[in-house]
């Protein structure tokens, strides 16, 4: 199994924010889009990091008021961990376990091919799991013909 089959069925579609934006908007982004992180781009539309409610909770335990003035590019991870359409499932389920991320761009020949969320694997993988019990329990109780 590989991340392009979680963005095939997933789709493509990432929700973005300008760093320049402030901290306040990306709330409103989040809330709007129902997302758990923001892939933050500069003017030229280049990824530049990444933004989750999490960052701006622990930026809003320090300063209340200061959340309508914030760029989200004070705010962002800029260390970004990326995966690539091929990857397999197992190498990313490590990689978002390891470095307790649960959203991971895909990038296709250095272009946007989506994003997916460590629920996504969770959810491929048990659906997978379920099929292939079904076929088992299918195969030993002689449901296919020999």
């Amino acid at each position: 199994m590989k991340v392009k089959d979680i963005l095939a069925a997933k789709g493509t579609q990432v929700v973005t924010i300008q760093e320049e934006e402030t901290i306040f908007e990306a709330l409103q982004i989040f809330a709007k889009n129902k997302v758990g992180s923001l892939l933050v781009l500069n003017e030229s539309g280049a990824i530049v990091g990444i933004i989750s409610p999490r960052d701006v909770l622990m930026e809003l335990l320090k300063d209340c008021e200061k959340i309508r003035r914030i760029k989200v590019k004070g705010v962002m991870t800029t260390n970004l961990i990326i995966g690539t359409p091929d990857d397999d499932l197992e190498y990313v389920m490590a990689i978002m376990t390891e470095n307790r991320i649960r959203h991971l761009p895909v990038l296709e020949n250095k272009r946007l091919a989506g994003i997916i969320s460590i629920g996504d694997v969770v959810k491929k993988q048990i659906k997978e799991i379920h099929a292939e019990n079904r076929y088992l329990r299918d195969f030993i109780e002689g449901k296919y013909p020999a």
